[in-house]
């Protein structure tokens, strides 16, 4: 019985995937340093939410709802919360799940061995056998307004104001399909 489990387990472990890399689940948003969430984002503390539409539908959707004709869509997007006026930037990151899948690994190593002293070339798998990736999108927005530069910092007053302004714009962009509908909502 033991040696039926040793084998059980070997068996279960040579022959699943190891993962590596996990990409972050996020359920609603969460705020994070943009440089910790990925690296070449700012160092600004960042509202990041996942996105399950297609590349560019959120570029397409701002642009859209605040009429910017596509000038300055993701840089800096100016928007007012109680008469304080604040611009937001955007970017769509991709973060990818990433594992080893042990049985190329092993048929490598096997193949190598046989083929030693012959006068073959020696098997090599590639990359794409061993490695399987599969990517999340993510929307990491950014805040400031002309006197902070980072009004998503814990510190920063009117950041429960900020969060609750992120938080409906994101309701409205993952409801909306149509996205000339907003124009009408703005009215």
């Amino acid at each position: 019985m033991r040696n039926l489990s040793i084998i059980l387990l070997g068996f279960f472990l040579v022959s699943s995937c190891i993962p590596l890399r996990v990409a972050p689940r996020i359920s609603d948003y969460k705020t994070v340093k943009g440089k910790r969430f990925k690296k070449g984002l700012p160092k600004k503390t960042v509202f990041v939410f996942e996105d399950p539409k297609q590349a560019g539908h959120f570029y397409d959707y701002i642009n859209t709802k605040f009429n910017l004709q596509d000038y300055y869509v993701d840089v800096e997007v100016p928007f007012q919360i109680d008469d304080n006026d604040y611009f937001f930037s955007f970017y769509e990151v991709e973060k990818k799940d990433k594992a080893i899948n042990l049985i190329p690994l092993l048929f490598d190593v096997t193949m190598n061995a046989a083929f030693a002293n012959e006068e073959f070339e020696t098997y090599t798998a590639t990359d794409e056998n061993t490695i399987y990736r599969s990517g999340n999108y993510y929307i990491v927005m950014e805040v400031f307004s002309k006197m902070e530069k980072d009004c998503l910092h814990d510190d920063y007053v009117n950041r429960a104001r900020v969060l609750t302004y992120l938080r409906s714009l994101k309701e409205e962009y993952l409801s909306t399909h149509n996205y000339n509908e907003v124009v009408f909502k703005n009215e």
